[in-house]
């Protein structure tokens, strides 16, 4: 459509997830009539998060140094390990203020019909860190789908013999939402996971 760099940019941005075409022209355009200190700015975190970022050698999440902020926490509890599919779903958990013990990031769900199976995941990993004695309580906090139910289903048969205690994080109806509008398979999980109050 356009020549040059305005379209190079437009095909870049475009190659972002959940980006699509109008979404990139506008992102391009708009980077076009930006302050040059704006755009160096956003180019230098583009290209300081590539060279600094990097995984955890111990629980996967992202960080600036060899372990993250949270492996680094000697106040961390070390008997407890929550397992989430990405970086992301650790910070959406460290929002509640309620998880004071460990992660191991996954890297994604198991998921065939993307080709993406329990050797493409940091399953092996995520064993051996449980060999290692420490882990009393396993708490699967995987996505509530099918590809987040396959990969906790998968994990809690591979850790059962273990002798570690399994959780799944309940799942259910959110607050502030009305019954009239939950879906069946969300309304039966609240039903499932109703505590005594």
């Amino acid at each position: 459509m356009y020549e040059g760099a305005i379209q190079n940019l437009i095909d870049e941005l475009g190659r972002l997830p959940g980006v699509g075409p109008k979404s990139a022209q506008r992102i391009a355009f708009h980077i076009l009539s930006a302050d040059p200190a704006d755009v160096t700015r956003l180019a230098t975190a583009l290209r300081r998060v590539k060279e600094l970022v990097r995984f955890c050698t111990v629980c996967f999440n992202v960080a600036e140094t060899e372990q993250c902020r949270i492996c680094r926490d000697t106040r961390r509890g070390v008997d407890v390990l929550c397992v989430v599919e990405e970086p992301k779903d650790v910070v959406a958990i460290e929002r509640t203020g309620e998880f004071r013990g460990r992660y191991h990031v996954l890297g994604g769900a198991i998921n065939p019909l993307e080709g993406i199976g329990p050797d493409n995941l940091r399953i092996r990993e995520l064993m051996l860190r449980l060999g290692s004695g420490d882990v009393k309580e396993l708490i699967l906090a995987t996505d509530p789908n099918t590809e987040g139910e396959a990969t906790a289903t998968y994990l809690a048969l591979m850790v059962k013999p273990m002798g570690i205690a399994v959780s799944r994080l309940a799942s259910g109806l959110p607050v502030g939402g009305d019954l009239e509008y939950a879906d069946e398979i969300t309304l039966g999980r609240a039903f499932e996971g109703r505590r005594s109050v």
